[in-house]
């Protein structure tokens, strides 16, 4: 597994050093489509809704819709916001395990001890068990602030994100509001029914049908010589199956070497030479 982000539980004066990774992984096959008569690969384009001009990644500003009025939101403008660089995991309270609601669990992600001695982690790690208490705590990863709840899984400390309350949709269905009338008997042969088919949970025993029989499905198409070569497919404009996605990070890197070279010039620059700019923003050519 790969580092993700590394930083420090805190909770009052106990600090834990961490390396953070990511705790599951999508396994399924992954596709892209293509034309049925030749298999050429089929690529979309940035495209200008007023202008029509294709435009490339790093011309490309964020924008909010409200009321009619669509608001621009420059690179510069994004940077300028207060993001935190905290690089620590502050708890915030300790809450009994039952009061987590799994509904608002999101991503999860493993907490690995960076110190040459675990002891802190380890103590941690038996106090949530023995308290059966989950940490609710805040970080910061990809300049966004976030709450979490941290817990123990096994003998590894687990940060699971959790989703922000106005995040969770109320169920509200009228229907469940009527009176139902559920006889002893039938209450009996419910229970029986779910009696017949109890077990222990065991995750190895369930597995992606689809996803395996997808997988035999590409094995017998290779196996029979069903393919075409990679070269035919997707052109040599589109430098192999990531072309296109290479081809806007290399405008990206230019434009922001560019930019840098812009600002360091512009900070050299004499303040009375300075000449006042206007706006908050500059219109590009199209």
């Amino acid at each position: 597994m790969r580092t993700i982000w590394k930083g420090a539980l805190t909770f009052g004066l106990v600090n834990v050093p961490v390396k953070v990774y990511s705790a599951t992984e999508d396994h399924d096959v992954s596709l892209h489509q293509v034309h049925d008569k030749d298999g050429g690969r089929i690529r979309y384009q940035r495209t200008c809704e007023v202008c029509g001009e294709t435009v490339a990644y790093a011309d490309i500003d964020r924008a909010y819709v409200d009321d009619g009025q669509t608001v621009v939101l420059t690179k510069d403008d994004l940077a300028a916001l207060p993001a935190e660089k905290s690089r620590e995991i502050d708890v915030v309270e300790f809450v009994p395990s039952d009061q987590v609601d799994l509904l608002t669990l999101d991503k999860a992600y493993y907490l690995e001890p960076d110190s040459k001695s675990p002891k802190a982690y380890v103590l941690l790690r038996r106090t949530l068990e023995q308290t059966d208490r989950t940490a609710i705590v805040r970080f910061t990863l990809r300049q966004k602030t976030r709450l979490a709840a941290l817990r123990v899984r096994g003998d590894v400390l687990v940060l699971q994100t959790l989703l922000w309350a106005d995040e969770v949709r109320e169920a509200e269905f009228p229907v469940l509001d009527e009176d139902v009338t559920i006889s002893d008997k039938e209450l009996e042969l419910s229970a029986s029914l779910v009696e017949s088919y109890s077990a222990d949970f065991d995750p190895e025993a369930f597995v992606d049908e689809y996803q395996r029989e997808l997988r035999t499905l590409i094995d017998a198409k290779i196996e029979a010589g069903d393919t075409f070569d990679v070269a035919e497919t997707f052109g040599e404009e589109a430098g192999g199956a990531a072309g296109g996605e290479v081809i806007d990070l290399m405008e990206a890197l230019r434009a922001s070497v560019a930019r840098s070279k812009a600002a360091r010039a512009d900070a050299a620059e004499p303040e009375e030479e300075k000449a006042p700019k206007k706006g908050s923003r500059t219109k590009k050519a199209g």
